[in-house]
């Protein structure tokens, strides 16, 4: 497949802002999963509904959050720019806007693995005199890395095609902030862009369908360890 420049843009552009994203968003979603697999505490479901909260709200509503919250004039912009971070209509802005929607995502599939391992077998590591270091790292870790794998892969397609979080907060600048979607929409505004916009929608449809079937892989590898 043959890409004019500004498809490639978008092209790299999308798989950098979405492996950015599942990277940023890994450690975060990794406790919190393990948080909300594990520990019994007061506002576990005020919790939980906030990590899926992306999920139910609009696209569009996320994008203006974060506008408000990371422009310059918002409640957290004006501060990280006296860092020299800026957010708002940059790349890391875009990398921002698709792991927060991405995150439910990956916290979900990380969750469902916490809850698939026997905590006995943790508890025999630890009658061992393994401390909780090293029985998280030696023996869960191992345990649900399908499982976080599989987040990562949900992630990583969600980031991909994220759009209306990321059109609002870092709007559509060719070769700055111009992510697959956002390119797809561009391209069907002006006469003459169905070509590209095919192409595009050809290679964003390639990534999601082999993302939906290495997380599938990677469920079944972690439901066979796991009943072993």
């Amino acid at each position: 497949m043959n890409l004019r420049p500004e498809e490639w843009a978008a092209l790299v552009l999308s798989l950098k802002v979405a492996t950015v994203a599942v990277i940023a968003a890994l450690p975060l979603a990794l406790w919190v999963a393990w948080l909300l697999a594990r520990r019994e505490f007061r506002g576990k479901a005020w919790l939980s509904a906030l990590v899926h909260l992306p999920l139910v709200l609009p696209p569009v509503v996320t994008g203006y959050l974060l506008l408000l919250t990371f422009g310059r004039s918002g409640a957290l912009g004006g501060a990280l720019e006296s860092l020299g971070i800026v957010l708002a209509f940059r790349w890391t802005g875009a990398a921002l806007a698709a792991a927060i929607m991405g995150f439910p995502l990956m916290v979900r599939a990380m969750r469902l693995a916490f809850e698939a391992v026997d905590p006995r077998l943790e508890e025999a590591a630890a009658t061992l005199g393994a401390g909780r270091g090293a029985v998280f790292f030696l023996v869960t870790l191992p345990l649900v890395a399908p499982g976080v794998l599989a987040g990562m892969v949900l992630g990583f397609a969600k980031a991909i095609g994220e759009f209306g979080a990321t059109i609002t907060f870092v709007a559509n600048i060719p070769g700055q902030t111009q992510t697959l979607p956002s390119a797809i929409y561009a391209f069907l505004q002006v006469p003459g862009g169905e070509g590209s916009a095919i192409r595009l929608v050809v290679l964003a449809t390639a990534v999601a369908v082999a993302a939906v079937l290495v997380s599938e892989w990677l469920a079944r590898r972690v439901a066979a360890r796991i009943g072993r």
